[in-house]
């Protein structure tokens, strides 16, 4: 394929039909390529705009700056597998495991941004917001259209499972949100409770066991242990207002 060929290409997959129709006349012009290369950079630009929005990640801290060193153990290299997005090629989950304020949402975020990023569609949620919203839902149609909003996108991240307990409501329609995506999507889930303390979190749904066999047949289990981090910068913002009050003194 010539160089003409190739921006004849281009400019179809942008859909520039304007452009096509009178390709004879512009393929001669000096500002074609020009032409077609900002259509793909703003374009490019644009799509990553909405992309950010609807993923809804919120602010967070770069993992350049996490402190790998606080938690007592987390595996940085299955981290840093995570981050290369293999995982979403093979449509399979992965679930971070560890007591509150250890940094479990940063590393979610991460991840997700990491995505958007490299051209997925992503959302990103808490579990307490997913299922309240589904959960509202009287008629089966409307269901059905907002399962659809959480089943499509190529990375769904579910955030602090086990902060809150749920219904049986909640339980079902959760295994039907994992069951739609299951080895189609990819979902990320983060959770202060062990499998085994998830009959907790939905205490009287019947289908617990099968919600987590589904959601970790195929999936990296990450555990990740220590100290709330959360608590260990407040700490050091009390130490250092208070050596700051100390040295105002008179």
């Amino acid at each position: 394929m010539n160089n003409l060929d190739a921006l004849h290409a281009r400019a179809k997959a942008l859909g520039l039909h304007g452009l096509l129709a009178h390709w004879h006349d512009a393929a001669a012009a000096e500002w074609l390529h020009n032409l077609i290369e900002w259509e793909e950079k703003e374009r490019a630009r644009r799509s990553l705009e909405r992309r950010l929005k609807e993923a809804r990640i919120g602010r967070f801290k770069p993992l350049c700056d996490f402190d790998w060193t606080w938690p007592k153990y987390c595996d940085q290299a299955a981290i840093e597998a995570l981050m290369s997005l293999e995982f979403l090629n093979e449509a399979t989950n992965a679930i971070l495991v560890g007591p509150n304020g250890i940094g479990k949402s940063t590393l979610a975020q991460n991840i997700a941004h990491q995505a958007v990023i490299h051209g997925h569609t992503v959302l990103f949620t808490t579990a307490g917001q997913l299922l309240g919203d589904i959960a509202a839902l009287d008629s089966d149609s409307a269901l059905r259209r907002r399962l659809r909003h959480y089943v499509n996108p190529t990375l769904l991240v579910i955030d602090e499972v086990g902060y809150l307990s749920y219904s049986n409501r909640h339980a079902d329609l959760l295994f039907e949100l994992i069951s739609r995506r299951y080895e189609h999507k990819s979902t990320l889930v983060t959770t202060n409770r062990p499998f085994a303390e998830w009959r907790e979190v939905f205490p009287t749904a019947a289908c617990v066991a099968s919600l987590i066999d589904r959601l970790v047949h195929h999936a990296e289990i990450i555990a990740i242990d220590g100290e709330s981090y959360r608590l260990k910068e407040a700490t050091e913002r009390s130490e250092k207002r208070g050596r700051q009050r100390r040295a105002a003194k008179p």
